[in-house]
């Protein structure tokens, strides 16, 4: 196993650690911190192991963080659906 799969496995890790905890606001300080150290440790898990893994490693994480993933979507698709009102 490479260092960056380690590291990978260690931020779900953490990631579920996280979730079992209680949060009056919902755990979303904790989800911008897992986002912050998420994107750079995929970019190298992808330079290490390639575009599969790296894509594997994505599905993972957004499977982990589906709420920010659903809130970008509505935001993407209010923002397409307004541009093209225009």
């Amino acid at each position: 196993m490479t260092v960056s799969l380690a590291l990978a496995c260690g931020w779900a890790i953490l990631a579920n650690v996280i979730a079992m905890f209680p949060s009056r606001r919902n755990h979303w300080p904790a989800a911008y911190v897992l986002i912050a150290l998420g994107v750079p440790l995929l970019g190298y898990v992808t330079y290490e192991n390639g575009p599969w893994v790296g894509l594997a490693v994505f599905a993972a994480g957004v499977s982990i963080l589906r709420w920010p993933v659903v809130y970008l979507g509505r935001w993407l698709k209010r923002t397409i659906v307004r541009g093209s009102t225009e």
